[in-house]
């Protein structure tokens, strides 16, 4: 996604985020990513010391790992800040 599609995303999901969510509010994450330890850990360490609970599941062939993560935050830019956070990480694919 180039720089100007990225802003118009975020941009659209920070107004439908607030609203239709009451904040602070719970929020589910979900990610695909390789099935390489150290994405993953990545991923981690990114919502470390926030009261994330993440789960990690593999897909049947073991190539790819869903990474869904469920954290409290306080508003619509912190869930924006987390994806572009997650972003950074290499192959890393948002749904």
């Amino acid at each position: 996604m180039d720089q100007k599609n990225s802003e118009e995303f975020y941009t659209r999901l920070r107004e439908q985020l607030a609203e239709s969510t009451k904040w602070p509010s719970n929020y589910l994450y979900k990610f695909i990513v390789l099935s390489e330890p150290e994405k993953i850990a990545q991923i981690h360490k990114i919502f470390d010391n926030t009261g994330a609970v993440i789960e990690s599941k593999q897909s049947k062939k073991g190539k790819y790992t869903s990474v869904s993560v469920t954290v409290n935050l306080k508003s619509p830019e912190e869930v924006i800040a987390k994806y572009k956070e997650v972003g950074q990480v290499e192959g890393v694919i948002s749904l």
